[in-house]
């Protein structure tokens, strides 16, 4: 009689299954099961480039690497010979990407956005394994079932640490949003310090903002909203967008409805409280004499 297989190996075995040529079922949940939160103060052992430039974004969006025969290799230096240390340009895509999901879960908003902005390079940031591998798998099965129209090609996920790492993969003034939904709320006080929204953070994001961007804020807890709220305010970058401005952003219904937690606050009949910052011009920089 075979052996009865343990959770772990049908767990794997199901995903290998779908990461086959040619499959483009659905991944299923049951088989990426994962605690709800990390700690991301803990060294999850991540890769990241030392640069946005020297970040590869080829096999996340490999419809948008332009083949150009100038980024082929130049011969080494004899200085970097010396130090055996070659630096590898990566492929080039044929525009940045400009929209980050951070904390994407399973990626309910990210799906949600790629075919109402089909010329904008969206990505999903995830720090849990398991979660970050089932949206992988499940833009694998989206753009495979929409061959013909071409959807979801402009879906990507990354597993990352955003509150350590973000400067890593954005350029100055890159994104032109970033959405923030339902983060943990880390109700104790001496968890505060493991929110998204810090004065701290709210610098990086200004940082990687473009002017005129919007930052996109929901939770369902009203502590943590006004927590944001309060932080993004006091941010000398950032403005808080009207609500009649905030209620005509066709992404604040998307964001409201489509998140894996968004739907679980509907159907426990919770509220979801909304805010949104936009990133002000920089002030002119007076040169001291």
């Amino acid at each position: 009689m075979a052996p009865t297989k343990n959770k772990r190996q049908k767990r794997e075995e199901y995903r290998a299954a779908l990461r086959e040529d040619g499959v483009a079922e659905l991944p299923r949940k049951k088989f990426y099961r994962q605690r709800a939160h990390a700690n991301p103060f803990s060294d999850h052992q991540l890769i990241y480039p030392p640069t946005p430039e020297q970040m590869d974004w080829s096999s996340l969006y490999p419809d948008y690497v332009v083949e150009d025969e100038s980024m082929e290799q130049d011969e080494p230096t004899a200085e970097a010979l010396d130090q055996s240390l070659q630096p590898v340009r990566p492929k080039r895509l044929s525009k940045d990407v400009e929209v980050a999901d951070i904390g994407c879960g399973f990626g309910g908003l990210t799906i949600a956005l790629a075919p109402m902005m089909p010329d904008t390079l969206i990505l999903g940031l995830e720090i849990r394994v398991s979660v970050t591998q089932f949206v992988e798998d499940r833009i694998k099965a989206l753009r495979a079932q929409s061959q013909e129209k071409g959807l979801y090609r402009n879906a990507g996920v990354l597993r990352a640490n955003t509150m350590k790492f973000l400067p890593n993969f954005f350029k100055k003034g890159q994104l032109s949003k970033i959405f923030i939904c339902f983060p943990d709320p880390h109700f104790k006080a001496r968890k505060h310090k493991q929110r998204i929204v810090s004065t701290t953070l709210n610098s990086e994001y200004a940082y990687v903002m473009r002017p005129g961007g919007i930052v996109y804020t929901i939770t369902d807890v009203p502590d943590l909203h006004a927590w944001m709220v309060q932080h993004f305010e006091a941010h000398p970058s950032f403005e808080r967008v009207s609500e009649e401005e905030q209620e005509t952003d066709p992404c604040v219904n998307v964001m409201r409805t489509e998140t894996e937690e968004g739907k679980k606050v509907e159907r426990n009949k919770g509220q979801k409280h909304v805010a949104l910052f936009r990133r002000l011009e920089d002030p002119p920089y007076d040169a001291v004499a």
